[in-house]
């Protein structure tokens, strides 16, 4: 009987910690990703994405846990349950659908820029031939240097035949800074934050390529898409979406969302 007891209070803990584990939202986030998700001057994480995710967790009644990730391995420690999403300036790429994740709507259209220091002589990406060029390893920016249908011509030219890859836009920018590379090719957002944290430096006009950024989750985990994306719908409808948008300066021509919602 004392055995038979013991087996059902250990189900029921076990019930509990479950049902307590799905209470919380683990947010998968670059945390050196301004200004769509890092740490602030406080130590708390801030960003569009940060604070648009703490709203849906809001309506939901989630506890929300912020995971920070490497980049480069992401799609491991969301494999490894580390965490149920990356959201984190994320670029939705076919690879990522065909390999069985689960993707979201777009909810922003982004840019991929050359970042240099205003007095560098680069004005145009042939002047980026023979120059050291720096990009975060993991991005969409160091895919697309690495695509024949990209810009992989373009990366033959830069010194050594290839980008240098660095841990995070952060080191990039203060690489870039100091002098130990000439360029950083990085997300247009991020180019401006890390032009006005670092001063003088200037992003290119010509562009390297467009595309959207969204939110990745496990295979099976449609449901849980399904109700993230219910609870970023309403924050486009109540003006949540926009005002976040314009306190961390990101340009409401790119969120589709809205266009979207116009059309």
């Amino acid at each position: 009987m004392k055995k038979t007891v013991a087996l059902l209070l250990a189900l029921i803990l076990a019930l509990t910690a479950s049902l307590a584990l799905a209470d919380t939202f683990k947010m998968g986030i670059d945390a050196e990703y301004p200004p769509f998700s890092y740490l602030d001057e406080n130590g708390e994480y801030a960003g569009f994405d940060v604070e648009m995710c703490k709203a849906v967790c809001e309506m939901n009644g989630w506890d929300l846990e912020i995971v920070p990730v490497n980049w480069d391995t992401k799609l491991i420690s969301l494999d490894n349950m580390e965490h149920d999403c990356i959201w984190s300036g994320m670029t939705l790429l076919d690879s990522m659908k065909e390999a069985g994740y689960v993707l979201s709507f777009a909810y922003y259209d982004n840019t991929q820029v050359v970042l240099t220091k205003a007095d560098s002589g680069i004005a145009t990406l042939a002047d980026l031939a023979g120059k050291r060029v720096a990009v975060q390893l993991g991005t969409s920016g160091e895919a697309l240097l690495g695509d024949e249908e990209g810009q992989l011509a373009l990366a033959k030219t830069f010194e050594g035949g290839a980008p240098v890859t660095m841990e995070n836009f952060t080191v990039c920018g203060t690489e870039l800074a100091a002098g130990g590379v000439d360029a950083v090719v990085v997300d247009l957002p991020v180019a401006q934050n890390l032009a006005e944290k670092f001063g003088g430096m200037v992003i290119l006009e010509e562009t390297l390529g467009s595309e959207q950024y969204g939110i990745c989750f496990r295979n099976g985990d449609d449901e849980l898409c399904a109700k993230v994306q219910e609870g970023i719908l309403k924050l486009v409808e109540d003006g949540t979406y926009l005002a976040l948008a314009q306190k961390y300066g990101l340009d409401e021509n790119v969120l589709c969302l809205l266009y979207n919602k116009a059309e």
